[in-house]
């Protein structure tokens, strides 16, 4: 015996791959994340590999992973795919404390994030004819 199938939540054209307790804050990761929502994949691991952030390199692997999701689970097309959805969640927060003067002390946390990324195969839209646009 085992457990049911658990029902898929995504759209047959979807795929996502879901990156959990990354070491940075998720103001900042969100940051990288708006790079990318609304891209075409390849725009997206584009501008990705030529980032100056730190974190823009776990978010480009999670982005590869998800194209490969895409890819071989789902069997989409990469050259269609865009990025959906790019969601920053909060995860654990470590909290340390930092030595003061006079025998006091400050709280230092370190935040976490969850990164969740879904791709998408757009459907080709033919082009409105030249002639009608024109004429209008």
């Amino acid at each position: 015996m085992s457990k049911p199938k658990h029902e898929r939540t995504l759209a047959d054209t979807e795929a996502q791959a879901i990156a959990r307790n990354i070491r940075v804050s998720p103001r900042k990761l969100n940051l990288v994340a708006g790079l990318i929502r609304g891209r075409s994949a390849q725009d997206a691991v584009a501008t990705l590999t030529f980032s100056k952030r730190r974190i823009a390199q776990t978010v480009k692997k999670t982005l590869e992973s998800a194209i490969a999701n895409a890819e071989n689970n789902h069997q989409l097309d990469v050259d269609r795919l865009v990025v959906t959805r790019a969601d920053v969640g909060r995860a654990v927060v470590m909290k340390r404390f930092h030595a003061r003067g006079r025998g006091r002390s400050s709280k230092v946390e370190k935040w976490f994030s969850h990164l969740t990324i879904v791709v998408a195969e757009q459907t080709v839209q033919a082009p409105a004819p030249a002639a009608e646009q024109e004429a209008a």
